[in-house]
């Protein structure tokens, strides 16, 4: 027996390799599994919880899937398209960011099944694409509509997303919270969207959760400065922000000044006191007598002589004030930045009712309330009995906010608990049977894909995934579109009854960015690294 010799290479050897593009798609799918795999325990009301230790020795414990991936240390190229993935869910629902990423997973799958029957890695991409439009179709027809108004349906869909947290025993006090702090700083009759910057979250450690609350106002976490003697309690108060410092001006960095003579040292001094005296009597002027100052880097903010004259003139000092609070305050307050002691006028400060600090759950917070601008902005005092705690209740009330939101945005509602899932895939495997050639293979496959979410829901509720799947398809395929699988009886039931609904944007947006995520993964055939 003879071997064949080898063909002769020509110039366009490298381009006949085939094997590499083959190799390439297969490690970039078996990195997106893994990353999907690490995740999908989380999933679902029964999901369990993942404690992350950061590079800086911080302990986080989440089971929110865009945070876990957030702080996961992801070396290959393909895995980190899918920590992305999560990240654009977040910023386009703010809330399914595990679903997305588990259902990626699943649909990365189903194209490495179809890859090895030999279907061209572009066929399964613009299948999937046409699929995964053709499943938001379906989905919007089993929506029902919402009206804003519909105060019931909104404390569901909020009680739905915290019900999956490791804070949901206090849904029943979030849920509230979330909708009532959505609706009054939009209109409910226009609005078409919610800045979620309108929405405070001031976190306090001391008391439990039970001591969260909704301000109508603003809430400073910062505590009054009462080393001189000031007030902290201001009704009708006129509150200046400003960010400059109210003590006197330093030398540069490489100067210095010797004095050598007391009389030189009290005329410095004596300076110095008439420099902030004047300052102090320009904002008192202005009729000012709540002082907000910006946190300084450059020199100390405020010192003992400034906050002694300020005391002396019955004005509140609150200093350390962040940046990224300025916004905020000034949309509430209506005062606006002053950055120098020449501009600090009347027409620049805001207004409130009263000013006070208060005593709440055993740590102190600024309350300011009656502002001028009512109904624009509200802030939520967030308590928790230790940093964790307070870290993933933040996380959850901000899941929540995020799914009042894409209700504002898109006013449809659809049942949870994988009911959704099972009806899109058993009608995409009926329109499948309308179609010719491999994209019917590759209609097929996406739909089984999204069993997914079902099966994963009933593995972490510890409930055989192979029974509940296929009786809930039966029940679907007899008509009842809103059966799901009820985690907490262990049984499928009529979703509804139990009040597991969710807005649709939330499943829509994660069907549609999955099937966008794995057509760019198929589409890679080579893997170049540069210098």
């Amino acid at each position: 027996m003879v071997d064949a010799a080898p063909a002769p290479k020509t110039g366009g050897g490298s381009f006949k390799d085939k094997d590499k593009p083959v190799e390439v798609r297969l490690s970039n799918i078996i990195a997106a599994k893994a990353v999907s795999d690490a995740v999908r325990t989380s999933l679902g009301p029964k999901g369990m919880d993942k404690m992350i230790k950061t590079s800086n020795g911080e302990v986080i414990i989440t089971n929110d899937g865009a945070t876990i991936l957030k702080h996961m240390a992801v070396l290959h190229p393909a895995a980190k398209m899918l920590v992305d993935l999560s990240a654009a869910q977040d910023v386009e629902a703010g809330d399914g960011t595990t679903s997305v990423v588990v259902l990626a997973g699943s649909l990365l799958g189903a194209a490495q099944k179809m890859l090895n029957k030999g279907i061209h890695p572009t066929t399964i991409a613009e299948s999937f694409q046409k699929a995964s439009h053709k499943a938001n179709e379906f989905l919007t027809e089993v929506a029902t509509k919402l009206d804003l108004a519909d105060r019931e349906s909104l404390l569901k869909s909020a009680s739905t997303s915290l019900n999956s947290k490791i804070v949901s025993q206090y849904s029943g006090l979030f849920a509230p919270i979330a909708v009532d702090a959505v609706l009054r700083v939009i209109e409910p009759a226009t609005a078409v969207n919610v800045d979620l910057k309108d929405i405070r979250i001031v976190k306090k450690v001391g008391g439990t959760i039970d001591d969260t609350e909704l301000v109508d106002g603003l809430v400073l976490a910062q505590n009054v400065v009462k080393s001189a003697g000031g007030p902290t309690r201001v009704e009708k108060a006129k509150i200046g922000l400003i960010q400059f410092q109210l003590s006197p001006p330093k030398p540069d960095m490489e100067n210095q000044i010797i004095v050598n003579d007391y009389r030189q040292m009290d005329k410095i001094l004596k300076e110095e006191r008439q420099y902030l005296l004047n300052m102090v009597k320009k904002i008192k002027k202005s009729g000012c007598n709540v002082l907000l100052i910006q946190k300084s880097i450059l020199r100390d903010a405020v010192n003992d002589l400034s906050l002694h004259f300020l005391a002396k003139l019955k004005i509140m000092v609150v200093k350390d004030i962040e940046r990224d609070e300025i916004e905020f305050i000034c949309k509430s307050t209506g005062c606006k930045p002053i950055a120098d002691i020449d501009s600090f006028t009347e027409d620049k400060l805001g207004y409130a009712d009263l000013i006070d600090e208060v005593q709440s759950s055993g740590s102190r917070v600024v309350k300011v309330t009656g502002v001028k601008h009512a109904g624009k902005t509200v802030s939520i005092l967030c308590h928790g009995a230790n940093s964790l705690v307070l870290e993933e209740a933040e996380r959850s009330l901000h899941d929540a906010l995020c799914v009042i939101r894409c209700l504002v945005k898109k006013k449809y509602l659809i049942a949870g608990g994988g009911a959704p899932e099972i009806e899109v895939s058993l009608r995409l495997q009926e329109y499948a049977k309308t179609l010719r050639g491999m994209e019917a293979h590759c209609f097929q496959a996406f739909a089984e894909a999204l069993e997914v979410i079902p099966i994963t829901l009933a593995e972490n509720a510890g409930l055989n995934p192979i029974a509940i799947v296929t009786e809930l398809r039966n029940r679907h395929a007899l008509g009842e579109t809103t059966a799901g699988i009820n985690v907490r009886k262990g049984a499928i039931t009529n979703i509804l009854d139990e009040n597991v609904i969710q807005p649709l944007l939330v499943s829509t947006s994660a069907i549609e960015l999955a099937a966008e995520t794995v057509k760019m993964l198929l589409k890679i055939d080579d893997l170049v690294q540069t210098r």
